[in-house]
């Protein structure tokens, strides 16, 4: 917590907290009056927006180009051949192929002045997300604010908007060697801090966004990769879900909890009775708003996701299917009993 005793942080803020080792310091994190208990206004609008569910912003790291072929066919792909423009951190919007072979010249020269590694990495690769329905103008606004704020003086970078989703997203590529000899090489905090930049830049255009861990929404599980949903709308099931049911059906017998599951229920109760006490805390207040964010909080946390895992799921899955099987049989043993059938004699009769 940044250096600070648990007990210096206001009680509502533990629900938001993402798991990693050093934060960094946010508003919402400082102590406030009267023991560290009372809303900041920074404080009062991160819940208000939780708990109103406001769309959730998303930073993904979509990969890193190596070699000069693999760069030039990305930026490629996320200019569409060059029919999309990109916008450059000078500026400049480089526009059709002629645009597209410049970009792909400069950012080459990594390879031509560094011959140590082949394989080196040239650029890191991100998107940034938000759903159906946003204005695709604030979203391409919003990035290249992020990217001024984050990369500039540091990276080359290019974006590009894609609108041809439902998703509007952007296409941030940033080009690993640093004006210092630094390499960009993010880690978790990085990408957390990412998010809650791009939201702030939607928030100040307009756009309603929150940028909050799945623990401070009650979600446990992971959504599936792109590749796992792929498979999936084949009508397919995914190798990864195959080995998972068939670990599930092992362990069926055994019930064996898994420490990091305890953990896991453990952490979400105290997130929903961190919520529930506060909410009972200010629900006691004279203000009819506070009165009103107490209502909110209580539905919020009611309407929160069961404290179940990917392996929980897998298995009641497999209990129901095994007792949907087992009343089948039986219903046929009762229908050959009213026609006087032994059992395993031949129904066809």
């Amino acid at each position: 917590m940044s250096g600070a005793k648990a007990g210096d942080l206001p009680p509502i803020s533990y629900v938001w907290q993402t798991p990693i080792r050093r934060p960094k310091r946010q508003p919402w994190d400082m102590p406030g009056p009267s023991g560290g208990k009372a809303l900041t206004p920074a404080m009062r609008g991160r819940l208000e927006r939780i708990v109103a569910r406001v769309p959730e912003v998303m930073v993904k790291i979509t990969g890193r180009t190596k070699g000069v072929e693999h760069l030039c066919s990305h930026l490629a792909y996320i200019t569409r051949n060059g029919d999309l423009a990109a916008e450059t951190e000078t500026g400049v919007v480089m526009e059709g192929r002629g645009g597209l072979r410049d970009l792909q010249d400069r950012w080459s020269e990594d390879v031509v002045l560094d011959t140590r590694r082949a394989n080196r990495t040239l650029s890191v690769n991100m998107i940034l997300s938000m759903p159906p329905g946003t204005d695709g103008t604030k979203v391409l606004d919003s990035v290249r604010a992020f990217a001024i704020d984050t990369f500039e003086g540091r990276h080359d970078y290019a974006f590009v908007l894609h609108q041809d989703d439902v998703h509007p997203h952007v296409h941030l590529t940033v080009r690993a060697a640093g004006y210092d000899g630094r390499r960009l090489n993010p880690r978790k905090a990085d990408l957390h801090q990412w998010r809650e930049q791009f939201a702030q830049e939607l928030r100040s255009r307009g756009v309603a966004a929150e940028a909050t861990p799945r623990r401070t929404r009650g979600k446990v599980r992971k959504a599936d990769r792109g590749k796992v949903r792929a498979i999936k709308e084949r009508g397919e099931q995914p190798r990864v879900e195959r080995l998972a049911r068939e670990e599930v059906v092992r362990q069926s017998q055994e019930r064996v909890e898994r420490p990091w599951e305890e953990r896991i229920r453990e952490r979400q109760a105290n997130i929903r009775a961190h919520y529930l006490a506060f909410a009972e805390e200010i629900g006691r207040s004279a203000d009819p708003a506070d009165r009103a964010l107490s209502l909110r909080i209580h539905c919020f946390v009611e309407d929160m996701p069961p404290l179940d895992t990917r392996r929980h799921t897998l298995r009641e899955e497999l209990a129901h299917m095994s007792a949907l099987r087992r009343s089948q049989r039986e219903s046929l043993l009762r229908d050959d009993g009213r026609r006087g059938l032994e059992p395993g004699e031949d129904r066809s009769r």
